[in-house]
């Protein structure tokens, strides 16, 4: 039953042609991107930002099962169909592994069922709902969480035995790279299981240390440079974090609510004894011990300026926890109704769920089935017809060379004012179709010149506004009638911006293009105003793989500029002399001339470092590690069929 009405759901939600609503796009940019440079995270991206390690600093995970998907396919499927694949597998996940752990801990498959449903249907803006999981594109939010369940069922063969078991450490490395804002709740689970279970506390406690350290181990290759790097990422901090606003989510949706006092009960229930039931205490814990990190995370840890995990973005992981603890009180109180049939209980449990979903909410605490707006689930031919995207994409093919800003992040699916409304960062994708670099047209970035083009400058602080609610306003961090030509240009000149896309909102507001004799009068295109530099301003030339070239024409022992945004990862050389380098004001890649002026050919290249095979190098130990211990683990006696009864 959960299998058909989740193909039906998503039959009317995802067939049809590719999804491009909201961040879709700029997540099929990232799947397409791994399949061009190789898996290895601190390969420069050139398309986005003037250059940027893209899945560095960003979690690669989802990219990365896409990748896996297109391998699989061996080269039949192009990104598109990998990537709306991988929405159908996205969507199903979270109800199928919830209803795999549950089936285990409730011993009951229709009491599986309920707990199952709510984990595949919820919203209630959960960055892991239907609604911005899956219709917005926040993809690798939904798959971290559909990988917690996994995760407590991997560790559930723990509570029954001493030694703990390896895959615990596989799923949490997992979920690390796909999501690390699930990993509180991935961590919190390990020592709950290590917590409940023969032997000595203080030996499963180091035990479900050495789990921890295993997945960290694991997830090295991309973990290590992160921290190490982490001032080339602007923490992405724009939700409301406080415990007020945190509350609020659940107090003021009647299910969510219901499912609060449901965990509590089954905490209750549980307390004590040692019945099958009661030793499922330890997940039922889950959601009372991930609300005290939460709060620990908001009143402590925020305000003294840690904002890389937000408290509010762990709240997926305690809706999913309530989830639980809710079917574990299902199943305490199933036996007690013995006149009434386990699908009969589960039915009227699913039904009463529905019932207080609040679907007249904007964004409803259950998504049971797809809303048939005209923007709801845009597919991409719909809004390529509409807004004559083929056009524009051949147009910036012949503009002069150099990067494309878009002063936008997106294209709005409706007429309105509000930063709100359905729109799609279809913009994203402008490398993949027209070969050309990009600024801005994408969603909210940690990139240093995302934060430049956000604020104005490319300080490392956190971004507490999301692009939407700046577009059309402000660029650069000054509002666009107050964005005069001198000031433009020389920012212009620095990024190597020659091509200008605005919408036709903004005209009348411009004066810095308008006004500007170094931009020729616009050309249209559908909705789309283009502005053409006169003179080209070009970027270095690629020459071979993560390698780029470009001649300098500054004097012998001055700084040049590159054209590139700065990352620690570049090596410049001049000819058999190596360069130094450094990032100038706007968060640029300077490097310093020794050559002269005639000879004066700099080759860039974005190579690894020893931060980055030191990670490799743990990963790989690890891994050997792991899999020596798995090797060397003696086989299950089998039980004696010939001994008298």
């Amino acid at each position: 039953m959960l299998a058909a009405y989740a193909f039906a759901f998503a039959w009317q939600a995802l067939g049809g042609g590719l999804l491009i609503v909201d961040d879709h796009p700029g997540q099929l940019y990232r799947l397409a991107r791994v399949v061009e440079l190789g898996p290895w995270p601190w390969r420069l991206d050139p398309g986005w930002w003037a250059g940027y390690a893209e899945l560095q600093y960003y979690p690669p995970g989802a990219a990365y099962v896409g990748a896996v998907l297109q391998v699989f396919s061996l080269g039949a499927l192009g990104s598109e169909a990998v990537y709306q694949t991988l929405l159908w597998v996205i969507y199903v996940l979270p109800g199928a592994t919830t209803y795999l752990l549950l089936v285990r801990v409730l011993g009951r498959p229709w009491l599986a069922l309920p707990g199952a449903f709510l984990a595949l249907t919820l919203s209630g803006g959960s960055r892991s709902g239907v609604e911005e999981g899956l219709r917005w594109g926040l993809i690798a939010a939904r798959l971290g969480y559909s990988l917690l369940p996994l995760l407590a069922l991997s560790l559930r063969s723990w509570t029954e035995r001493a030694k703990p078991p390896l895959a615990p450490a596989v799923i949490l490395a997992s979920i690390i790279l796909i999501h690390p804002a699930h990993a509180p709740a991935g961590l919190v689970l390990v020592f709950l299981g290590a917590a409940e279970g023969p032997g000595g506390l203080r030996a499963r406690l180091a035990s479900a240390g050495l789990l921890t350290l295993a997945a960290g181990g694991l997830a090295a290759f991309w973990l290590v440079p992160l921290l190490a790097h982490l001032e080339m990422a602007l923490p992405l901090a724009w939700g409301d974090s406080s415990l007020g606003a945190l509350a609020g989510q659940i107090v003021t949706r009647p299910l969510l609510l219901g499912l609060c006092i449901a965990s509590a009960l089954a905490c209750w229930l549980t307390r004590r004894g040692a019945s099958p039931a009661a030793r499922e205490r330890w997940l039922v814990r889950f959601a009372p011990a991930l609300t005290a990190v939460i709060a620990l995370d908001a009143v402590v840890i925020q305000p003294l300026g840690l904002m890389w995990l937000p408290a509010d973005r762990l709240m997926d992981s305690l809706l999913l926890a309530l989830i639980l603890g809710a079917s574990r009180a299902l199943g305490e109180v199933a036996p007690r109704l013995r006149r009434y049939p386990d699908w009969g209980i589960a039915l009227a449990a699913i039904a009463g769920c529905a019932l207080l979903a609040s679907p007249d909410r904007s964004e409803p605490t259950l998504s049971l089935w797809p809303r048939r707006g005209p923007s709801e689930w845009t597919r991409e031919a719909a809004l390529v017809a509409g807004a004559r995207l083929d056009d524009l994409w051949a147009a910036l093919r012949q503009a002069p060379p150099g990067r494309i800003l878009f002063v936008r992040s997106s294209v709005p699916l409706v007429y309105g004012r509000q930063w709100w409304r359905p729109h799609s960062h279809i913009t994203a994708l402008a490398p993949i179709r027209t070969g050309r670099a990009i600024v801005n047209g994408t969603f909210t970035h940690p990139s240093p010149i995302a934060g430049l083009v956000y604020t104005g400058a490319a300080d490392n602080r956190p971004i507490t506004l999301l692009v939407e609610q700046r577009d059309g306003l402000t660029l650069f961090g000054r509002p666009l009638e107050a964005l005069t030509p001198e000031e433009f240009d020389g920012l212009a000149d620095r990024l190597r911006i020659s091509t200008v896309v605005a919408l036709d909102e903004d005209e009348g507001r411009l004066s810095f293009l308008d006004d500007n004799t170094g931009f020729a009068r616009p050309s249209r295109v559908g909705p789309f105003v283009i502005y053409a530099s006169r003179e080209p301003r070009t970027i270095p030339e690629r020459v071979g793989p993560q390698r780029w070239q470009f001649r300098a024409t500054d004097p012998s022992g001055e700084w040049a500029a590159t054209g590139f945004a700065y990352s620690p990862l570049w090596r410049a050389r001049a000819g058999d002399q190596r360069l130094a380098a450094r990032r100038d004001d706007l968060g640029m890649l300077e490097v310093k001339l020794t050559a002269s002026p005639s000879t004066g050919v700099v080759e860039l290249s974005h190579a690894p470092g020893p931060v980055e095979w030191i990670g490799l190098g743990v990963t790989v130990l690890t891994g050997l590690l792991l899999v020596a211990r798995a090797a060397g683990r003696p086989a299950r006696a089998k039980p004696d069929h010939t001994s008298g009864s």
